[in-house]
């Protein structure tokens, strides 16, 4: 079997945290870490590389890090809130898997993505396979918890199809996108501080609290993924500069340069509005997406949406944890990658 400890990844850096709530933070993602390598084994050695691709190719454990953070609102990290954040982890690598077919990406986390190494059929399937995985281990927590991952199942799905279509006419199309924003990655993020809650004896008031918080976080990170997505050079984030764009994905800094009325925005607002897998006209949409003040508005956005993510801790006492929940929303908004 597979080593869990090799393929572990680095601690998201939290300044505020004490050392003694870092080691054991460390500890309980190295348990999520092998949780997950254990559920993903299968009989076919192909199944289970594949199962594995995309956690051996590193990432931040950004949710189940959040999980076990906020079980230090309560009791601590056990084998519930273990199992919990394997869970919401699987279910996030289970929807990479589509986005990357969905994207037709080259490239995720510096490594092949799993559709330009397997194919799509395959790299779907896996991604079938993970989430059923994944139910597998929230249905050992109970019917409170399997309702809540099937709804958020529901809402992120319903956030990945609306994120593949149009605006609807006579809808704001920024209102809408922060509504697909919601779900489909505020979601999931939500459910993984409430499950930190739930499974570590809080009260129904922070379990309410750190939900709220969790979905506002999971907004910022994506606004700010999206500027990434932009503003990184090629080899800097193990993604490919300008998928989005390519995709004719149409995120805030784009919503902001289309509802533009200045006649210098002209050029730009042609080419955001053309076929955008031309690499000569994506490499001069992104020069000057990246010099627009669209950008600065974007970046804006994600810093307020991310001030209403601390507010909503606000009711909660003082503690290692809180700043700790803080400094991950510090992070969050201002990271480059």
């Amino acid at each position: 079997m597979t080593d869990a400890t090799s393929t572990t990844p680095p601690l998201l850096a939290l300044p505020r945290t004490s050392e003694e709530l870092s080691t054991r933070l460390a500890a309980g993602l190295e348990r999520v870490e092998r949780m997950i390598i254990d559920r993903a084994q299968n009989e076919s050695d192909f199944i289970t590389e594949a199962n594995l691709h995309l956690a051996k190719a590193g990432g931040k454990r950004f949710r189940p890090v959040l999980t076990m953070l906020v079980a230090e609102l309560g009791d601590g990290i056990d084998d519930k809130v273990v199992a919990a954040a394997a869970g919401v982890e699987l279910t996030h690598l289970a929807s990479l898997y589509h986005d990357d077919v969905m994207d037709e990406a080259d490239l995720r986390r510096g490594a092949p993505s799993a559709n330009a190494l397997y194919g799509n059929s395959t790299a779907i399937l896996v991604g079938d396979l993970l989430f059923g995985t994944a139910s597998d281990i929230i249905a050992d927590l109970g019917a409170d918890a399997v309702r809540i991952q099937a709804r958020t199942f529901i809402r992120l799905c319903s956030g990945q199809i609306r994120d593949d279509r149009p605006c609807p006419q006579g809808q704001d199309p920024r209102e809408y996108y922060r509504g697909v924003l919601a779900d489909k990655t505020g979601v999931l993020v939500a459910t993984a501080a409430r499950y930190g809650a739930m499974y570590s004896g809080c009260s129904d008031d922070v379990v309410a609290a750190v939900t709220e918080y969790g979905e506002r976080l999971g907004v910022a990170f994506q606004l700010a993924d999206d500027l990434i997505d932009i503003a990184s050079e090629s080899g800097e984030t193990g993604k490919t500069p300008g998928t989005d764009l390519r995709e004719g994905k149409r995120t805030l800094p784009v919503l902001n340069v289309l509802a533009s009325t200045d006649p210098a925005d002209a050029e730009l607002q042609d080419l955001l509005r053309s076929d955008l897998r031309d690499q000569d006209r994506l490499d001069r949409a992104l020069e000057l997406l990246r010099a627009h003040s669209a950008m600065a508005q974007a970046r804006d956005e994600t810093l307020a949406v991310g001030r209403g993510a601390v507010e909503a801790l606000a009711p909660l006492p003082d503690s290692d944890a809180k700043a700790a929940l803080i400094a991950l929303m510090d992070g969050v908004v201002h990271r480059v990658g």
